[in-house]
């Protein structure tokens, strides 16, 4: 496990690199507010959107994800604890008031940028809204 990529993967750097491109400016492994040792992978802090990219083993993707035959019990339990931090954190996120929008390593990087580009200038607008009235 140690020598598994936990950031700056490959699904993440191939979003960033697009939203980048789209002039839009972002934070990366930005801490999630009021939780402890859990990070946004990308965060558009200011208007309060965080991308999460999970791996398809360590997340429990529904199309990829495999049980490891050694030690099944010990896997079957660490796996389902991610999962279950992954649901508390994007909890946790909404009820600050983030809009929450969670990919998997397998889904296209420009489908995703499309989509967080779009949740990103959402909520500007919404910002630029509020203020006029």
């Amino acid at each position: 496990m140690s020598r598994q990529v936990s950031k700056n993967t490959g699904a993440e750097l191939a979003v960033r690199r697009l939203l980048h491109a789209a002039r839009l400016r972002y934070r990366v492994e930005y801490p999630v507010p009021g939780m402890a040792r859990r990070r946004i992978d990308v965060a558009f802090p200011g208007v309060k959107v965080a991308v999460l990219i999970d791996g398809c083993f360590w997340h429990g993707c529904p199309q990829h994800a495999t049980q490891p035959k050694a030690n099944a019990e010990w896997w079957r339990n660490k796996l389902d604890r991610n999962m279950a931090r992954d649901r508390e954190t994007t909890e946790h996120l909404i009820a600050e008031g983030w809009t929450v929008l969670r990919f998997w390593e397998h889904e296209a990087p420009e489908e995703v940028a499309v989509r967080v580009a779009a949740a990103v200038e959402g909520r500007r607008a919404e910002r630029a809204g509020g203020r006029r009235k």
